[in-house]
């Protein structure tokens, strides 16, 4: 997993970065996913996308980080905050309420 798929420019690419880059977009997508839903609502909310894409790209980060790059650092960086996330999904599946992000409407059943 450690050998060399391309160089773009300075930037070796191996299968490992490939997970890491794949982690790191997961984890920043989360952010257009709470604007979009807080637009659509017009006041703040953290839809469940938010949470599910922080836990998924924490996961393969924290997977680049264990075995890619072997770095203590982004270990501890990645896996304690990744603790709120998966906590913010078993307590709403536990609740077992469907949500819905409805334009201009309100999140109140």
């Amino acid at each position: 997993m450690h050998e060399t798929l391309t160089h773009l420019h300075l930037v070796t690419i191996t299968p490992w970065k490939l997970i890491g880059y794949l982690g790191t977009f997961l984890f920043t997508a989360r952010w257009f996913v709470q604007f979009y839903a807080t637009k659509k609502q017009k006041k703040v909310v953290v839809p469940m996308m938010f949470w599910y894409l922080s836990v998924s790209g924490s996961l393969l980060t924290l997977v680049y980080f264990i075995w890619g790059k072997n770095d203590s650092v982004g270990i501890i960086q990645t896996a304690f905050p990744m603790f709120v996330s998966v906590y913010n999904v078993f307590a709403h599946l536990r609740q077992r309420r469907a949500e819905t992000v409805v334009p201009g409407g309100s999140d109140n059943p």
